[in-house]
């Protein structure tokens, strides 16, 4: 095999779990030319895997069909001569494109019914392969095979050189020690850490001459800037101010990294950040943060995780009742080692 092509998930995190997948193929396979495609808003990760050559739009928001799109987006793939293709999401639409293009090689798990699209099937056991991560990684292994173990833990790049482009373009100064809070959710609030909570930490931490700087999307805009007008003069909006590239680099300049189950939770991850990370309504036996500089918190009620975007019960104890003081403590602990 010689070229081959990845159909990336459309969210953050899963796509960073797929790295170490990446890894195992170019290492049984060496000098594999291997292209992803993946969602604009996905691209930067996969821009920062040392694995992926090249990365091609995937022009289709969810739930969009676009059969006319998806043909001519196959006719350009098929130019291409791919040997493989990789789909590592589980819908139907996703292995369209692969098919149209007549890849020789499509590889994933039946999904949605996939049969005739995926010519190279593989049935998932979730008790065998209970971590994202590992059901990637299975992929690279024949249909029925064995996992080899242990699976890597997923890593993306942040140069020196792209951290002080980074700055520079943001006009930030760097700070002697700089604690990034992660409030966001693109789930739904039942994984949000409430606000105050954040600011209160904020003013904690503060204390200790931590620079606190706030990351997210524009739609955490709004809640970041609560946190900051709770913690007035302490925290650094940042939510909407940097692209997706922009917060990898920064996030890679961070002493700690305080998180909801999140995006940004694995990118931090990924760059073997130390990491306080909260569990509301998910749970950490899935998608937890891949790193030995990761805590993960959670009260573990009886009531979560529920893996609802909104709490069913309308208390969010699973959150509310998570302390900025027991965060504190585990921050303390993170920032001394």
């Amino acid at each position: 095999m010689k070229k081959a092509l990845i159909v990336a998930p459309s969210w953050i995190g899963d796509t960073i779990m797929a790295q170490p997948l990446f890894a195992r193929l170019l290492a049984r396979h060496p000098g594999l030319q291997l292209d992803a495609l993946a969602p604009r808003w996905v691209a930067p990760v996969l821009q920062r895997m040392a694995e992926i050559s090249e990365v091609i739009d995937s022009p289709f928001g969810h739930g969009q069909l676009s059969l006319k799109p998806r043909w001519q987006l196959a006719r350009q793939l098929a130019a291409r001569d791919y040997d493989a293709v990789y789909v590592l999401p589980n819908s139907l639409k996703s292995a369209l494109v692969p098919f149209m293009a007549g890849i020789p090689q499509r590889i994933g798990f039946t999904g949605e019914s996939r049969y005739g699209l995926i010519n190279i099937r593989h049935t998932l056991d979730k008790a065998a392969l209970p971590l994202m991560v590992e059901r990637f990684a299975q992929l690279a292994e024949i249909p029925g095979g064995t996992l080899a173990r242990p699976v890597s833990y997923p890593r993306i790049r942040s140069t020196a050189g792209e951290r002080q482009k980074t700055l520079d373009e943001l006009g930030l100064e760097r700070p002697a020690r700089i604690v990034a809070f992660c409030p966001g959710a693109e789930y739904g609030p039942a994984k949000r850490w409430p606000a105050a909570h954040f600011a209160a930490l904020a003013k904690k931490l503060a204390e200790q001459s931590c620079a606190i700087w706030l990351f997210g999307s524009p739609k955490d805009h709004a809640v970041a800037e609560e946190i900051a007008q709770l913690a007035p003069g302490l925290c650094r909006n940042l939510c909407g101010a940097t692209s997706l590239t922009q917060a990898v680099d920064l996030l890679a300049m961070a002493d700690l990294v305080v998180c909801n189950d999140s995006g940004l939770m694995h990118v931090a991850a990924a760059l073997d950040r130390p990491l306080v990370t909260l569990y509301g309504s998910s749970s950490p036996g899935f998608t937890p943060p891949l790193s030995d500089q990761a805590d993960i918190l959670s009260l573990q009620l009886a009531c979560s995780p529920c893996f609802k975007r909104e709490c069913p019960l309308g208390h969010l104890d699973c959150l509310n009742r998570l302390t900025p003081e027991m965060v504190l403590a585990a921050c303390l602990k993170r920032i001394s080692r």
